[in-house]
C-alpha cells in the first residue's frame, strides 16, 4: 500500500482504531498461544496445527502494517466540511435509476470504509465517481462492466 492519503469518516477511523487495536492487544496473545500449544506437540515440520498458526501470525502482522499506514495516511472527514448542496463524501445520496425507477440510497466514503453490502460506496468506486461533485436533480452517467447506467440524484443528506 502506498502512501496515498486514506479518506474516512470519524466512524470509520473508530472502527480502524478498534480493529488495530484488537489485533494487537487480542488476537497477537491467542495465535501466539496455538503457536506455543502447536510447539508441544512436536515435530513442527509436519505440524498442521503449528503451520496454521503461523499464517494467522503473518496474516495478523501484514493488516497491522497496513492499518497502521492508512491511519498515519488517513484524513478524516468532519460533518462540519460536509456540503449537502454537492455529493461529497460522508454524505448520503438518494438515486434513481431512470431506466428502471428503482431508488437506491447510499452513503458515500473512502475506499476504506467501502461495505457495497450495506449500501456504503466508495468515491473512486464507478457510481461515486460519478456522482461526486454533483447537485441535487443532476442526472449522471454511471460507466459500469455492462455499459451505462443513468441515474438522477434525488437527495442529499448528512449520514
Amino acid at each position: 500500500m502506498s502512501d496515498k492519503e486514506v479518506i474516512l469518516t470519524p466512524d470509520g477511523l473508530k472502527r480502524l482504531e478498534e480493529e488495530l487495536e484488537n489485533l494487537k492487544s487480542v488476537k497477537r496473545r491467542e495465535v501466539a498461544e496455538r503457536i506455543k500449544v502447536a510447539i508441544g506437540y512436536g515435530d513442527i515440520s509436519e505440524n498442521s496445527e503449528y503451520e496454521d498458526a503461523k499464517n494467522e501470525q503473518a496474516f495478523i502482522e501484514g493488516r497491522i502494517i497496513t492499518l497502521e499506514k492508512m491511519l498515519r495516511n488517513a484524513r478524516i472527514i468532519n460533518s462540519d466540511e460536509i456540503d449537502t448542496e454537492t455529493v461529497s463524501v460522508g454524505v448520503t445520496v438518494t438515486v434513481e435509476d431512470m431506466e428502471f425507477g428503482d431508488v437506491m440510497e447510499y452513503t458515500i466514503v473512502g475506499t476504506a470504509e467501502s461495505d457495497p453490502l450495506n449500501n456504503k460506496i466508495s468515491n473512486e468506486s464507478p457510481v461515486g465517481k460519478a456522482i461526486i461533485g454533483k447537485k441535487k436533480g443532476a442526472i449522471v452517467d454511471v460507466n459500469v462492466p455492462a455499459g451505462v447506467i443513468q441515474y438522477k440524484i434525488i437527495d442529499i443528506k448528512m449520514k
